[in-house]
């Protein structure tokens, strides 16, 4: 992905459908793992929270690439949703993504928290970029990351 354009842009209600394929694409070889996966439920879940004001669609190349949203929490931002399509992973598209994100994030000096399903490579992204676990179920790993300040090492 070096040198490949990609721009965000807000989600609409017309991109709810693209999004929840998108889930359920992403997801499946994870939720079938943990023996959770149900064709119906994995993209009703995302239909249920889709919120237009907190989601952006990442566009790569002019295409639909993935998407995350960030929402208000209690003490901070609530990442969720954070896919990327099968092609345009393992290429640094995600970590471009996930910094500017964690960069606004750090801007307003909020604490980011999230969660992964136990097993999923895509812990190890967020693990580079400064999430520690906190907590975690037999299902999801819950990950904070506290804002980085002045003088705080620089993060992946």
């Amino acid at each position: 992905m070096p040198g490949a354009e990609w721009v965000l842009r807000a989600a609409r209600a017309t991109d709810v459908e693209a999004v929840a394929e998108l889930r359920a694409v992403v997801m499946r070889a994870d939720l079938e793992r943990l023996g959770r996966y149900d064709e119906h439920r994995v993209r009703q879940r995302l239909r249920d929270s889709f919120s237009t004001r907190h989601t952006s669609l990442v566009l790569a190349g002019g295409e639909f690439a993935g998407c995350f949203t960030v929402r208000p929490d209690d003490d901070g931002k609530l990442l969720e949703h954070f896919y990327l399509a099968p092609h345009h992973q393992g290429r640094g598209l995600g970590s471009a993504v996930l910094r500017t994100v964690l960069a606004d994030t750090d801007r307003e000096g909020v604490t980011v928290r999230l969660n992964v399903l136990r097993g999923s490579a895509a812990r190890r992204i967020y693990e580079r970029h400064g999430f520690v676990v906190e907590a975690q179920d037999p299902v999801d790993v819950f990950m904070v990351r506290r804002p980085a300040g002045p003088g705080a090492p620089p993060r992946a």
